[in-house]
C-alpha cells in the first residue's frame, strides 16, 4: 500500500498544518479501506512464463463486499474515451484491469464480454471501461500501448477482440511489433504509420502508466480484476457471477434514483 506522509509547514512552530494533517489521515484511512475491499477476494496469481493458475474464487452477490464510494468514483464516464463501451450515463460501470497476455483475461473476453455487451451494454444498463494493467513483462507493455494506439483511431475494441481471439504463448514473440501491426491491420486500423508512431509515443506510455498506477493504488495485484459499481471481482468468473452482480447493482442504482425523486 502506498505510504503517505505529512510534510511539515515551512514556517511557524514546525508542526504540520491542521488541514493538511486531516487530509493525510483521511487518505491513509481511505487507502486501507480500499485495499481491504479489493484484497478481500484473493486470487491465485500466475506470474510464471508459461504456467497457468486457477481463476480466483468469488462469493455470491449477496456475500460480496458492499460497494465502496471511493472505488465507485474511479469510473471516468468520459464520453470521448475510446477504451470504453456503453453510455457514460449507464447506471452500472464495470472497470476491467487486464493484460493482453493473461489467459484468464482472454477467457473473459471470449466467453463473457459478448454476453455482457448484448444483454447490458446494448440495453444502456452497463458501461465497460478498460484499464491497461500489464504484469507479464515487455510484451504485455507493448500490447497495452498498441491497444491504446488502436484506440486513437477508434479501433480499440476491434484490436482487443483480435488480440484475444485465440490463446497465445506468453513472452514468445506473439506480441512483437510485427504481430501487433498485423493485429491492428485485421482490426481495421486504417493508418498503420500513425499506429506505429502512436504506439511508440510518450503519450501511450503515460496512458498505460496512469491505468497501472490506478490499479496498484487500490491493491490490484493480478489480472483480470474488475470493479462493478465499486464492488471487486477477481478472476475470469462464470458469466452468471457477473450478471448477478450487474443485476443487483442496476437495481440498487434504480432504488437510489427513485429515492432522489
Amino acid at each position: 500500500m502506498p505510504q503517505t506522509s505529512a510534510r511539515p509547514a515551512s514556517s511557524g512552530a514546525g508542526r504540520p498544518r491542521p488541514g493538511l494533517t486531516r487530509r493525510v489521515l483521511a487518505l491513509i484511512v481511505l487507502a486501507a479501506a480500499v485495499v481491504t475491499a479489493v484484497l478481500a477476494l484473493t486470487p491465485g496469481r500466475d506470474t510464471t512464463a508459461g504456467g497457468t493458475a486457477a481463476p480466483a474464487t468469488v462469493s455470491t452477490p449477496g456475500e460480496q463486499q458492499p460497494a465502496n464510494p471511493q472505488l465507485l468514483a474511479l469510473a471516468r464516464r468520459d464520453a470521448t474515451d475510446p477504451l470504453a463501451l456503453g453510455s457514460p450515463d449507464a447506471p452500472v460501470v464495470l472497470i476491467e484491469f487486464s493484460d493482453f497476455q493473461c489467459p484468464f483475461c482472454g477467457r473473459f473476453a471470449r466467453e463473457t464480454k459478448p454476453d455482457l455487451v448484448r444483454d447490458y451494454v446494448d440495453e444502456g444498463i452497463l458501461r465497460i471501461e478498460w484499464r491497461n494493467f500489464p504484469v507479464f513483462g515487455a510484451e504485455s507493455d507493448h500490447a497495452a500501448r498498441a491497444g491504446w494506439a488502436a484506440g486513437r483511431q477508434n479501433r480499440f475494441w476491434q484490436f482487443h477482440d483480435e488480440a484475444y481471439a485465440e490463446s497465445r504463448r506468453r513472452n514468445a514473440g506473439e506480441f512483437n511489433e510485427d504481430k501487433l501491426i498485423a493485429m491492428a491491420r485485421k482490426a481495421g486500423v486504417g493508418d498503420l504509420a500513425r499506429f506505429k508512431k502512436d504506439m511508440a509515443s510518450g503519450a501511450a506510455r503515460q496512458a498505460v502508466t496512469r491505468d497501472s498506477e490506478e490499479g496498484y493504488g487500490i491493491g490490484v495485484t493480478s489480472t483480470p480484476a474488475f470493479l462493478i459499481n465499486g464492488r471487486p471481482v477477481l478472476g475470469a468468473q462464470p458469466t452468471d457471477v457477473f450478471t448477478d452482480i450487474i443485476d443487483e447493482a442496476a437495481e440498487q442504482a434504480r432504488q437510489r434514483e427513485d429515492g432522489d425523486e
